[in-house]
């Protein structure tokens, strides 16, 4: 039984779009075939949420290789674009003792469908704790309204040049 949804996902207006990609990069270090969001289209603090999403392209760098013939978005991506929309909305709306959030762990992940290419994934992050020291967030993945993935990621603060 999928989980109870975070946002009513009806009220979302993406041609408002509260950060495109310059603004996530002005925030997140991920560059290249490495950034997985395209963009954020809620940013409530007072909720503790924010919506983002990734347009699946056909010319990505996993789409030969990961099924041949039938193309699935990697799970493992999923869950790495949810950590760039948490340390997106971590990094906007908090001071950390860092200079970005790190992807430091998963717990209670399920997939439920598949994404393949040519579809948006919408994702959806509530966040559950917040510490100097470590972020939880809840995510949430749907294409269109049907949920394809939900589980909790946990981020820490990180400097670059520190080992």
């Amino acid at each position: 039984m999928p989980p109870d949804l975070h946002f009513d996902l009806a009220q979302l207006d993406f041609s408002n779009v509260v950060a495109d990609l310059d603004a996530i990069r002005k925030v997140n270090p991920q560059r290249h075939e490495m950034e997985q969001i395209d963009g954020v289209v809620l940013l409530d603090y007072a909720n503790k949420l924010i919506v983002g999403y990734k347009d699946v392209r056909y010319d990505e760098f996993w789409v030969r290789g990961h099924m041949p013939g039938y193309p699935l978005l990697p799970g493992v991506l999923m869950c790495e674009a949810s950590a760039q929309l948490c340390s997106y909305y971590t990094m906007t709306q908090h001071e950390i003792p860092g200079d970005f959030l790190g992807f430091s762990g998963l717990e209670n992940v399920r997939f439920r469908s598949p994404v393949r290419p040519g579809e948006r994934l919408i994702l959806v992050a509530k966040e559950l704790r917040f510490n100097r020291r470590q972020m939880i967030f809840n995510v949430q993945g749907f294409v269109v309204d049907r949920m394809v993935f939900h589980g909790d990621i946990i981020g820490v603060p990180l400097k670059r040049g520190e080992e």
